[in-house]
């Protein structure tokens, strides 16, 4: 009975572990169409802890962008997108722009851009927003398409935000 447990357990991680080999060899071989896509969100300090974490509203016609590089540090591709009713957008980007340039995933960024809602429109880092999240790994590969999905960006009240405490201190 216990050899045949253990042949059943070596089976699953042999096949474990030839799936991710594949998984790993097709993430190498990108597509020609990149979509990236995600959420924007507001978050409100001023509810309970519970709803502050867990009940964030959707914010319908906030600005996203996807910057992407090249080896040289050099724009190759802009563009944006607005979230629709459920505060979510997606952006697709074909691998090759500008007469055949390649855009790399790797060196391609998102951010916040701008929140439609005026009570709720301070960009927070939280999952990177503010500042940018390089795109990374891809959420899934279908044949020319690679897909990458972003944790939910966030925008807060302006009573929720926070001063920048090294700018304050330098002025002293």
């Amino acid at each position: 009975m216990a050899a045949a447990v253990m042949m059943i357990a070596t089976s699953l991680l042999l096949l474990i572990g030839i799936g991710c080999v594949n998984v790993g060899e097709a993430w190498e071989e990108e597509g020609t169409v990149i979509h990236v896509g995600g959420k924007v969100l507001c978050q409100d300090c001023t509810k309970g802890w519970n709803d502050w974490v867990n009940g964030s509203n959707p914010i319908k016609g906030s600005r996203v962008s996807l910057t992407c590089m090249d080896d040289r540090r050099r724009v190759i591709y802009y563009g944006s997108d607005e979230t629709d009713e459920a505060g979510e957008y997606e952006l697709i980007v074909n691998k090759y722009v500008n007469g055949g340039k390649e855009v790399k995933a790797t060196g391609c960024s998102v951010r916040l851009v701008s929140s439609s809602d005026s009570s709720c429109n301070i960009p927070t880092d939280f999952a990177g927003g503010r500042s940018g999240v390089k795109l990374r790994r891809p959420t899934w590969l279908y044949r020319d398409q690679t897909k990458y999905t972003i944790d939910p960006f966030y925008y807060t009240t302006p009573l929720c935000d926070e001063p920048n405490q090294e700018e304050s201190q330098s002025n002293y």
